[in-house]
């Protein structure tokens, strides 16, 4: 399927509310000092989950929708979705598909996942990047963190 095929807007995005205009001048400026640490912040919470995609054709473009083991899990990969990194697809090779905020579409190979359960208190993904560098992405409760 086709990522411009997908259909985005604000009302496909649940339990997220952010106005700083401070921040998005940030996000916006590949220059900015801050701008690497929130991109970082964003992919992990675009690819550290569980979540499972619903897709839904409406007047022939697929609408996507996330499926989620718990409402914190939703609202942070909708976050992410918020701020412009979607995660758009999980194929049968386990590659998950980010559409950036640039428009560019990253390809993340999920090489494991480690769930949540009470005792860890915490999830952890392990991923290899686009620039083939593998990565651990973990969250959690601030306790065991």
């Amino acid at each position: 399927m086709s990522q411009s095929n997908f259909v985005m807007n604000d009302q496909d995005i649940t339990n997220v509310s952010f106005f700083d205009p401070e921040f998005y001048s940030h996000l916006d400026n590949p220059n900015h000092a801050n701008y690497e640490r929130i991109h970082r912040f964003l992919l992990h919470l675009a690819l550290c989950h569980t979540v499972i995609i619903d897709e839904q054709e409406v007047d022939g473009r697929t609408k996507i929708t996330y499926n989620a083991s718990s409402p914190d899990e939703l609202a942070l990969v909708n976050g992410a979705r918020f701020f412009g990194y979607f995660f758009c697809e999980r194929d049968n090779q386990n590659n998950m598909l980010i559409k950036l905020n640039n428009g560019k579409t990253e390809s993340y190979e999920l090489l494991n996942v480690i769930e949540f359960d009470s005792a860890r208190k915490r999830m952890t993904v392990i991923v290899r990047c686009p620039n083939n560098e593998i990565k651990v992405m973990c969250k959690g409760a601030d306790s065991i963190i």
